[in-house]
């Protein structure tokens, strides 16, 4: 038995950038960091040569090439596993439609957890690179990049991505003191809605491809990165509260149903409760609203919040993991 853990992630700044309609043209950036909150995925052998996959629902079937379950069916195949083995996942926060990564997450874990099954070693680029290709080619998702680099390598980085397809990742390294304050400024809150982000993303890589306006703003989302990650080395996190408040409003206008009157009345409510900045992660819709507030405002912030569920989060540095191995 193996058993993998892969870290979720917040996208702080760049998002939609690792859309391939979007980099392959302009090249992209994004500021992330994956959290104390993983995907589980447990591979063991099987008594016959069935599959068995077990996550919201249950698979058992003859073949590897019979399982619905399109990402682990096709990591099946990129890795020639033909049957044998039972699939299981868990994650310490909804799964699906929160806006951290999950998907990304989960494939990244499950490619980890069936190298590790058979005895090989995959570093955290080969991992990326293969969920890459899984969900963006094989599977077909309207995705970015971002999530799958962010799972594999782990911590705070800027992740650049270049029209020739490769991608840099670089690690943010900057005081103690500085990354801890930025900590204690964030604050997550749960909105009670899921989504899934292939609508929207689909929706935004044809602006990307099509309207002027939807491409200069995520140019401008793209210095944001850059512009936060010189910050954060040199130890200045002030600025990254009107960032962030710029980018998110640059950011609900590049697909229709990124925002909706809900969410930005919660926004407006912790704005005026004392918010420097703040954004819906992931592609909009639902899931998580994060904000970065001084410490003295977090309880009017709270307070402005309160039919939503406070989530807190912890940076994490590590990326995808083997936990355990049972021969």
């Amino acid at each position: 038995m193996i058993i993998s853990r892969t870290p979720l992630r917040v996208s702080l700044f760049g998002g939609g950038s690792d859309l391939p309609a979007f980099y392959r043209r302009h090249g992209g950036a994004v500021l992330s960091t994956t959290i104390d909150k993983s995907v589980y995925v447990t591979v063991s052998r099987k008594f016959d040569d069935a599959v068995r996959v077990s996550y919201s629902r249950t698979e058992e079937v003859s073949r590897a090439q019979d399982v619905e379950h399109p990402l682990v069916r096709e990591a099946l195949a990129l890795l020639d596993i033909q049957g044998g083995v039972e699939i299981t996942s868990v994650a310490d926060i909804p799964a699906r439609g929160t806006g951290l990564g999950s998907s990304s997450a989960f494939t990244v874990g499950l490619l980890n957890a069936l190298h590790a099954y058979h005895g090989r070693h995959a570093p955290a680029d080969q991992l990326a690179k293969e969920a890459c290709l899984i969900e963006l080619e094989r599977c077909g998702e309207p995705i970015g990049k971002q999530d799958q680099y962010a799972a594999a390598f782990g911590g705070l980085n800027l992740i650049r991505f270049h029209a020739d397809e490769t991608v840099d990742v670089t690690k943010v390294i900057c005081p103690p003191d500085a990354l801890g304050e930025l900590q204690r400024r964030l604050l997550f809150f749960y909105t009670g809605t899921t989504r899934s982000a292939s609508a929207l993303l689909a929706e935004q890589s044809a602006k990307l491809a099509s309207e002027e306006s939807a491409l200069s703003d995520t140019r401008e989302l793209t210095c944001f990165a850059e512009a936060a990650f010189k910050a954060l080395c040199s130890g200045n996190i002030e600025p990254l509260g009107a960032m962030l408040h710029q980018a998110w409003r640059l950011k609900r206008g590049l697909a229709s149903g990124i925002s909706n009157e809900a969410i930005d009345l919660a926004y407006d409510a912790a704005l005026a409760a004392g918010a420097e900045g703040g954004k819906l992660l992931g592609a909009g819709g639902g899931g998580f609203l994060m904000f970065l507030a001084p410490p003295e405002r977090h309880d009017p912030v709270r307070a402005a919040l309160g039919g939503l569920r406070e989530t807190p989060f912890a940076f994490a540095s590590h990326g995808s993991k083997i936990i355990f191995v049972h021969e």
